[in-house]
């Protein structure tokens, strides 16, 4: 049966089911509004993995490419949000394991696995007119202090609390038992305590930033490589 011609409008307040179904039917809309929604969360979770900002990016734009190539898997057993982190995990976890075995660590120059703070482009007033040099300092130290916890409880403490996910559903994405996620987020929490966690309180979610031109980039880079216009 031929698919239904789907009218080109926004889908404020879509379903998952019916974003879908319109991705299906190539409603541009549709997949913008896919990727608008979902380009933070999984941008954290890429960056919580790789900690490295263009490979982040990378793997946010070949999780949408896999995902739309394959959107009719989508099955709906759990969220279409849900479905794309999984992915986007995948894909991350994936180029950690390549990297760690095409380089041969004897070779890195000495403090080359060291934590970096990140270096995010600056942003212009237009972006966030806002957001203070002081607030800006704050961030960096948070997201260096992240970048220093071991890999585990890293993945857990940016699931949980910079992207704000439940227990369940961080179980669910991780593949992990719902009191692991508990234990590992406890630890996480008390390894930064001391150096960050009581100074920053509400700033922590603005950690790792995805908005702006850079939110618009990617979803113009993906949309033109699943060939929309």
């Amino acid at each position: 049966m031929p698919i239904a011609t789907v009218p080109q409008t926004a889908p404020i307040g879509a379903t998952d089911a019916e974003l879908v179904q319109r991705a299906l039917a190539r409603d541009e809309m549709a997949v913008r509004a896919i990727i608008k929604a979902n380009n933070r969360r999984l941008y954290r979770l890429a960056r919580g993995i790789l900690r490295n900002d263009g490979e982040a990016e990378d793997v946010v734009q070949e999780t949408y490419v896999r995902a739309f190539t394959h959107l009719a898997d989508f099955r709906g057993d759990s969220s279409l949000s849900t479905w794309l982190s999984r992915i986007a995990m995948n894909e991350a976890l994936g180029r950690l394991r390549r990297e760690r075995l095409s380089i041969e660590l004897s070779s890195l120059p000495q403090g080359a696995l060291e934590a970096q703070i990140i270096q995010f482009p600056q942003m212009s007033a237009t972006d966030d007119p806002e957001k203070s040099m002081a607030q800006r300092e704050i961030q960096h130290v948070v997201e260096g202090a992240i970048d220093e916890l071991p890999e585990p409880f890293r993945i857990v403490f940016i699931t949980r609390v910079v992207e704000g996910m439940n227990v369940e559903e961080t179980a669910e994405i991780l593949d992990l038992k719902p009191e692991t996620v508990k234990t590992r987020l406890h630890r996480a929490r008390g390894m930064l305590r001391d150096n960050v966690e009581k100074k920053i309180g509400p700033i922590m979610m603005e950690a790792f930033p995805f908005a702006g031109r850079r939110c618009d980039r990617l979803t113009e880079a993906v949309l033109k490589r699943l060939g929309y216009a």
